[in-house]
């Protein structure tokens, strides 16, 4: 039996595979729960994924990101996000992550709440999609007339933006039309397939990350105008050296061939700047969220 010298590399290459598993399998379990984990000299900065995909997705989208921050940094990186929006919002409140990426409305609410300052943002705007099954009868928004549309969360801003497109069309909510909570894009999208609701409302970046096979069964009936993509930010508890260092490591990820690969696989564009104008301009859904989070359950 030839020994491992005899194959140069091959330990490494099972070394970071045999990681890169360990990451998954431990990052699923914990990243929901918010669970901590235990901590050496250095405590892991937590870096905070806004619950747009499942928990698997989570880690297998953004491992690579996390791996890049820990060479750079030299220190751990952890995935987290939550069960459903309004958790992840309420643990963004309370300042649990260091490192933050969510919806534009949302990082207004964080910089209000917690301090939370703009990095970047992903330069490839995002729009809100209105799906239905490829073979659906339905045409036009107006069809969806007393049907009923999944969605993934009430206050992922997608969904408000497609209710305020809807209602141009002159269709009301919980009126000309019902909503079922789904929890995740995935979810509202298979309530399609699966024949439990006419039609779905989810993010252009959560559908390209779909199987090939699950897009092929779905058709787009309607989609927002452009909307600001997702944004990375810093607590004020990391001094403006480690937020640069984070934002410096971002623009580097990014020329990478892994973050080439990982722009592409998400439709992201690489990254910009954000502005304080772009996250006003989101203030009236970050209020529309206030208020929904603040309705009797």
């Amino acid at each position: 039996m030839r020994s491992f010298a005899q194959w140069p590399g091959l330990a490494h290459r099972l070394l970071h595979a045999f990681m890169q598993t360990a990451r998954l399998l431990v990052g699923v379990l914990l990243l929901i729960a918010g669970i901590q984990p235990a901590c050496s000299a250095d405590k892991p900065l937590s870096f905070g994924v806004f619950p747009h995909l499942t928990a698997r997705q989570t880690v297998e989208t953004y491992s690579p990101l996390a791996d890049a921050l820990e060479k750079h940094l030299r220190r751990r990186v952890a995935i987290y996000t939550a069960r459903d929006f309004k958790t992840f919002v309420e643990r963004t409140r309370q300042g649990e992550y260091d490192i933050l990426l969510t919806a534009p409305h949302l990082a207004w609410l964080a910089r209000q709440d917690a301090g939370y300052r703009p990095l970047l943002k992903y330069a490839q705007p995002v729009r809100g999609l209105l799906v239905v099954k490829a073979d659906s009868p339905f045409y036009a928004p107006d069809a969806l007339r007393g049907r009923t549309i999944a969605t993934p969360d009430p206050i992922a801003v997608v969904v408000l933006a497609l209710h305020a497109e809807l209602a141009a069309n002159e269709l009301s909510r919980n009126i000309d039309y019902q909503t079922t909570d789904s929890g995740t894009h995935l979810n509202a999208v298979m309530q399609v397939i699966n024949g439990r609701a006419d039609a779905a409302m989810l993010g252009l970046p959560s559908y390209r990350l779909m199987p090939p096979e699950l897009r092929q069964q779905l058709r787009v009936l309607a989609e927002t105008p452009p909307l600001s993509s997702l944004m990375y930010l810093t607590h004020p508890r990391l001094r403006d050296a480690e937020a640069q260092a984070v934002r410096k490591t971002l623009l580097s990820f990014a020329t990478t061939p892994e973050g080439q690969a990982f722009m592409q696989r998400g439709g992201f564009g690489g990254f910009a700047d954000v502005d304080g104008n772009e996250l006003q301009a989101f203030r009236p859904y970050a209020l529309q969220v206030q208020e929904m989070l603040r309705a009797p359950q």
